[in-house]
């Protein structure tokens, strides 16, 4: 397979700090995935102690997701051209001090503009991770490399609600919410050091000038698609937020437009639409969107089902999901290391029928049980969901990235996440129709004995999202080629790609 060695860096002996070096990504990765989710048990105390209003709260909590989404095909780029390791350690700096910021905010605007720069600086990490990853390690580890990413990132995303409800109730020091945010200066003091000791440097061979009006284009676009659905359902959707979605498409074409103009006259793009050629790449990226819608709808109208309509306290809440943390582990792990590499795509579209299983199980129970559902109900349904979205998400990034070159594994690591952040988002929008639509007019606070009718109105629309994703898979190889080529060559790996 000839595309496979487009993919590969000159054969150079394996760095011996490499799995050390993981650590440190891993550990950064998990930070942000968890600083999504910790605020939201937190906003009460916040509100509360430093005066916030309503809009200001709901920025605290979006604008993180805002500034995090626009940032992050621009931060995979500057990884390539500058150095992977070098914006992975800007990115960690920037991180820590944002989130010192918002530790010891005494107003809600100074929360606000941490909370705006820990977004910003996340774009700069995050893509650096999965990049640093495909870079650094060889095809024959990069399966196991991925199941771990991928139960570290399942762990990250459940853990936040849990970790915030304990240190809001812990009352460290008697900082109330602040160690949500302080918490993060020891981990990014020490992932500083040790990746500055532990993890190689690595660019693109080719470092060119930086596509600075690619990136004014692609960030206007991305801003007019995705600050509507962050804000929309709070503003009540005011007219000013469907003509700007409606105008996003112009200018994400014209985005388009110049990157092929860009690469026709031998320049280095933003975004390499070659990419998009590779099979693996284009497919990946459609389920990649999927994935997020799914977990955009869930997420939220979970979250209210057991706070408002169950009246579970919000270290109750989160311990409730644990399951599905610890299912989503044990998938992603089997996935890459054990049913992968034997199955293929057979493998990810299991899952995905998994996850739609869970939740036409989940909506069962909430329909027939109502308000008076108990607790075992509301996790058993969570497992075969947990284990069928660990199934697809960690051999999915491998899938995506499996044919791309070294010198533009930034670029494709940060449209990737943008991809799943977009997907997310206009999931949560769309909450507000499908949940909310369900729930009817007034306060939800009010509205406990709606809540199961709502709820599992929402379930279904979230286990066609997975129907269809299975779908989508057939689009996917049906092995990864680095594995289709092992198979058929029956030999083991390269030596090294990094």
């Amino acid at each position: 397979m000839t595309e496979i060695k487009t993919g590969e860096a000159p054969r150079t002996p394996l760095d011996p700090r490499r799995w050390a070096a993981l650590i440190v990504v891993l550990i950064a990765a998990f930070m942000d995935a968890v600083d999504v989710t910790v605020v939201h048990i937190a906003l009460p105390d916040i509100q509360a102690d430093t005066g916030a209003s309503l809009s200001q709260v709901q920025w605290i909590t979006g604008g993180y997701a805002l500034t995090f989404a626009l940032g992050l095909i621009t931060g995979g780029r500057l990884g390539d051209f500058f150095g992977r390791k070098r914006v992975f350690l800007t990115g960690v700096a920037g991180f820590t001090i944002a989130s010192l910021i918002c530790g010891i905010a005494a107003s809600p605007d100074l929360l606000l503009a941490g909370r705006l720069a820990q977004g910003a600086m996340a774009a700069l990490m995050v893509p650096q991770v999965l990049s640093i990853i495909h870079v650094t390690f060889p095809e024959s580890e990069r399966g196991k490399v991925f199941g771990i990413y991928g139960a570290v990132m399942a762990l990250g995303t459940l853990a936040g609600p849990v970790v915030g409800a304990l240190l809001v109730e812990w009352n460290l020091f008697d900082l109330a919410w602040r160690p949500i945010f302080l918490v993060n200066l020891p981990l990014g003091i020490a992932g500083l050091i040790a990746g500055w000791l532990l993890i190689g440097e690595s660019k693109a061979e080719k470092a060119q000038r930086l596509d600075i009006a690619g990136v004014g284009i692609v960030t206007l676009g991305l801003l007019m698609l995705v600050l509507p659905l962050t804000q929309g359902r709070e503003l009540g959707w005011p007219a000013w937020t469907y003509l700007s979605m409606a105008g996003s498409l112009p200018v994400l074409g014209g985005f388009v437009a110049w990157e092929r103009h860009l690469t026709r006259q031998g320049g280095s793009p933003l975004v390499v639409l070659s990419l998009f050629t590779r099979r693996s790449f284009a497919g990946g990226q459609g389920v990649q969107l999927l994935f997020g819608l799914a977990s955009g709808v869930f997420f939220l109208a979970w979250t209210l089902y057991l706070q408002l309509g169950l009246g579970f306290s919000p270290l109750k809440a989160g311990l409730s999901g644990m399951p599905m943390s610890v299912a989503m582990m044990l998938g992603a792990s089997l996935s890459m290391q054990v049913l992968v590499p034997r199955f293929g795509r057979a493998v990810l579209q299991t899952g995905a029928l998994l996850a739609a299983g869970g939740m036409v199980l989940f909506g069962f129970f909430a329909t027939t049980q109502g308000t008076g559902i108990s607790l075992w109900q509301t996790m058993l349904p969570l497992i075969p969901m947990g284990i069928g979205m660990g199934l697809i998400i960690a051999p999915l990034t491998d899938l995506i990235l499996s044919e791309v070159p070294h010198e533009h594994a930034g670029s494709a690591s940060g449209l990737t996440s943008t991809t799943i952040q977009l997907g997310q988002a206009i999931g949560v929008a769309l909450s507000s129709v499908i949940f909310f639509g369900h729930l009817g007019p007034g306060d939800p606070a009010t509205q406990s004995h709606a809540m199961p009718a709502a709820f599992s109105g929402s379930l279904w629309y979230v286990a066609a999202i997975f129907t269809a994703m299975c779908a989508l898979l057939f689009t996917l190889p049906g092995k990864a080629p680095a594995q289709a080529d092992a198979t058929a060559a029956n030999a083991p790996a390269p030596a090294s790609l990094g």
